[in-house]
């Protein structure tokens, strides 16, 4: 039986919320792997995607691994604290999220595409909790950037649901909401995986396949 801190798994109130700074996070270093500018513009053509999936270490790496994704970055979203610290996210004081930020080419690389990647490797039944991570920083989120979020977000979670519902998984905890302002996390956890080969990874799906981009519809 598990037994979790309570304050852990509920949103903060916002009158509580840790305070933050105006300034935000320094990000020197480029990514590690391409070279290019953590903070560089969105290339004409491109377009982005944020998704939470636990921590983010596991998961920007399996972005980063997906065909047509130009550029990943970790960091913060959805929550109180203005450009909150890593430490402060821990505390579950600061309402954020782990998110990963994503730039990727429509011509190369699908939104359906990585929508799949999203349902398939990791749990979206489990509330706020991947793996060893467990608080409110932990949710499944996807956060479309398209002015209609109803065609990027809530139709890939009914055809999801199909699946995971018959290999007796729970009720999907997804939140599905536009894209909230993300705040970029420290240079040491940008690539973490790609630095530190062995480091932690909580990622992990449920052996369930996603239909999504195959043709069926709910």
């Amino acid at each position: 039986m598990f037994l979790f801190d309570r304050a852990k798994m509920q949103m903060v109130d916002p009158a509580k919320a840790l305070p933050g700074r105006p300034e935000p996070m320094p990000v020197s270093e480029p990514h590690f792997l391409s070279g290019l500018d953590l903070k560089s513009p969105v290339p004409a053509g491109m377009a982005e995607a944020m998704f939470g999936m636990g921590c983010f270490w596991g998961v920007e790496r399996k972005f980063w691994q997906t065909e047509g994704v130009w550029l990943t970055m970790v960091g913060y979203a959805g929550g109180y604290t203005p450009n909150p610290t890593y430490k402060e996210t821990c505390t579950q004081l600061t309402g954020h999220n782990e998110v990963v930020r994503v730039i990727y080419d429509p011509a190369v690389g699908s939104y359906e595409a990585l929508l799949r990647l999203f349902w398939e490797n990791h749990d979206p039944t489990q509330g706020v909790r991947q793996g060893n991570g467990v608080g409110s920083a932990y949710p499944s989120g996807v956060h479309p950037h398209t002015p209609d979020p109803e065609a990027a977000g809530p139709g890939s979670q009914a055809v999801g649901r199909l699946p995971l519902l018959r290999h007796g998984r729970g009720a999907i905890t997804t939140e599905i909401v536009p894209a909230p302002t993300f705040y970029y996390a420290e240079d040491y956890h940008q690539q973490y995986l790609a630095k530190n080969p062995a480091g932690y990874c909580g990622i992990g799906g449920t052996g369930v396949t996603c239909p999504i981009g195959t043709g069926i519809t709910a």
